[in-house]
């Protein structure tokens, strides 16, 4: 299964432990791309710009965030299991991006 911008995805670290992110790369370039880039998703909620807010809504057992202050690329093969998708995604995205670089 191809990961899509907005879903969100169990992934694999290098210390073997799991943790889930939500992809930001674009849907079209995921599949050719070796590396994607992730948001983290944390249970830590700042309520700052620069996080989308995540839920039981969107697969995810209790409150948390994605990340944006801490996106980074990933090997795509590490994206083991889909765990759901946030709603509205795109304009998600496209706000807290514009929150990381202060645009």
């Amino acid at each position: 299964m191809t990961p899509s911008q907005g879903e969100i995805w169990w992934a694999e670290t290098e210390e073997k432990k799991r943790r889930p992110v939500l992809v930001v790369t674009r849907s079209a370039a995921v599949p050719i791309l070796g590396a994607i880039v992730v948001a983290p998703i944390t249970r830590t909620v700042r309520r700052v710009p620069t996080e989308i807010p995540l839920g039981e809504d969107d697969g995810l057992a209790a409150p948390c965030a994605a990340s944006f202050d801490n996106i980074q690329p990933i090997p795509r093969s590490l994206l083991t299991e889909r765990v759901g998708s946030t709603a509205g995604a795109h304009a998600k995205i496209c706000r807290a991006l514009a929150a990381l670089a202060d645009c």
